[in-house]
């Protein structure tokens, strides 16, 4: 059964003064949630509750709602990327960033199911969308961006540069191989296509 979030769904989700967190049943809940959420599971109190062990009031200390401890979930086996360094060849680090290794099991740090549950949840609930992205997404884009500025400052890079645009038109590129082509990073035609798309911007923004 396909999940489909309620907009009500993290409603009366409280977090009140109590004993110190216990990181294990943290693991807990956040490895039920993922169950769940593998198993295209609708993501409720009482599922969660039910599959983790925990009790309700256990898991109202932790997370003010399901939206939070979704977005939570959707975000383990994903790390923040190593900044990009300003010396050497500015554009084949951030190249090389894009692709990452192929032999990886995605770029984006956790399976490929993973990944299209990922996609279904957000695409289904813009209030998850936002909170996963204000959360999560955003703090991942800080390496490339402070790449991108470093190249305006060096004088490689225009001076009139949308950082914020330029991030999303290079990013676009893998997202839509795997999400509108539906190909994987492993397969050499997407990789390709993702290095010619990034040249043409990458040309766009080089000065004059």
């Amino acid at each position: 059964m396909t999940a489909i979030l309620r907009p009500d769904a993290g409603a009366a989700v409280r977090r009140g003064p109590g004993r110190p967190r216990d990181d294990g049943l943290d693991d807990q809940i956040i490895s039920a949630t993922l169950d769940i959420i593998d198993a295209e599971e609708e993501v409720t109190v009482s599922r969660v509750v039910s599959r983790s062990g925990v009790s309700r009031a256990a898991l109202y200390r932790r997370w003010p709602s399901l939206t939070t401890l979704i977005t939570d979930a959707l975000d383990v086996g994903r790390t923040v990327p190593s900044p990009i360094s300003s010396n050497g060849d500015l554009r084949q680090a951030i190249l090389g960033m894009l692709l990452g290794d192929s032999s990886s099991v995605t770029e984006f740090g956790y399976s490929e199911e993973r990944f299209r549950q990922r996609i279904r949840l957000v695409m289904a609930d813009r209030e998850l969308q936002k909170a996963y992205w204000h959360s999560h997404v955003a703090r991942r884009r800080v390496p490339m961006e402070q790449a991108l500025h470093a190249g305006i400052d060096s004088g490689i890079l225009r001076r009139d540069l949308n950082v914020e645009a330029c991030f999303d038109a290079i990013a676009g590129t893998v997202y839509y191989q795997l999400v509108v082509r539906g190909d994987r990073m492993t397969d050499d035609a997407s990789r390709t296509r993702i290095a010619a798309a990034f040249d043409l911007i990458w040309r766009g923004m080089l000065a004059v």
